[in-house]
């Protein structure tokens, strides 16, 4: 699989540390250590290794400036937050474009060479997810944030796929969303009032989510279902760093 361009997050926060950096002794979450390698590193092989042509990592912080120069990976400079980062990083590297996060520590090549055969032919965007019952069996400790629908329960896999430059509408609704976060009744009034409400009364299916989330952007949207649990885990607080390295018999590991 070849022909996609692939873009890393690895943003943070002026003035504070992330506190799963803080937890393993490392300067910033992108470069703990897992199996003798920094997440970035990881990260960054497994896009390698499904077929990306070109990868970049998005982030201001200089130590993660210099591990992504010295794996080969092109080095973007933060926006004003994740949404405008992927807009400046996508106008600039093109479609289609895989993006992902730099905390995505067991991320495989399989996961993304599926996830990128199973986006349909049509559509401009497309958002991995992953079944309760597929991350419980493949990580029964894990704790993820389950989003509920008419038709079951899933969790973000943190792999976004941009098939063309349409998509980059998606990011502008995302913006919008992202910019009132401190008022809710504002993104309820963007995102539509009748959308949430067959969510909270539980009427919302996956499909649906993803037709009236694209029709919002403008966009043809899809939500990809993966067979792989792992997919879902990520290392967004200190118990997900445990489990991972649990996971990957690397209990021992810190960071440097």
């Amino acid at each position: 699989m070849s022909g996609f361009a692939a873009l890393i997050l690895a943003g943070s926060r002026a003035g504070v540390q992330d506190p799963v950096a803080a937890y393993a002794g490392a300067p910033h979450k992108a470069l703990i250590q897992l199996g003798g390698r920094s997440l970035l590193s990881r990260v960054a092989g497994a896009l390698r290794d499904a077929g990306a042509v070109r990868i970049a990592v998005v982030s201001s912080h200089p130590q993660v400036r210099a591990e992504a120069e010295r794996l080969g990976v092109e080095v973007l400079y933060e926006a004003a937050g994740p949404s405008l980062s992927v807009k400046v990083a996508g106008d600039h590297l093109g479609t289609p474009l895989l993006v992902t996060t730099a905390d995505h520590a067991l991320l495989e090549a399989a996961w993304i060479e599926r996830f990128v055969a199973d986006v349909p032919a049509d559509v401009d965007v497309a958002a991995l997810v992953a079944a309760r019952a597929t991350v419980e069996a493949a990580a029964p400790d894990t704790q993820r944030t389950w989003l509920k629908l008419a038709d079951g329960q899933w969790s973000g896999c943190n792999l976004f796929y941009l098939a063309t430059p349409r998509a980059l509408q998606v990011v502008d609704l995302w913006r919008r969303v992202e910019a009132e976060r401190k008022r809710p009744w504002r993104q309820a009034w963007i995102l539509g009032l009748g959308m949430l409400l067959r969510y909270v009364t539980g009427r919302l299916s996956l499909a649906e989510a993803a037709g009236r989330l694209g029709a919002l952007a403008g966009v043809k949207a899809a939500i990809v279902q993966t067979p792989f649990g792992l997919a879902s885990v990520d290392v967004d607080k200190p118990a997900d760093l445990d489990l991972v390295r649990r996971i990957f018999g690397d209990a021992d590991s810190s960071g440097e």
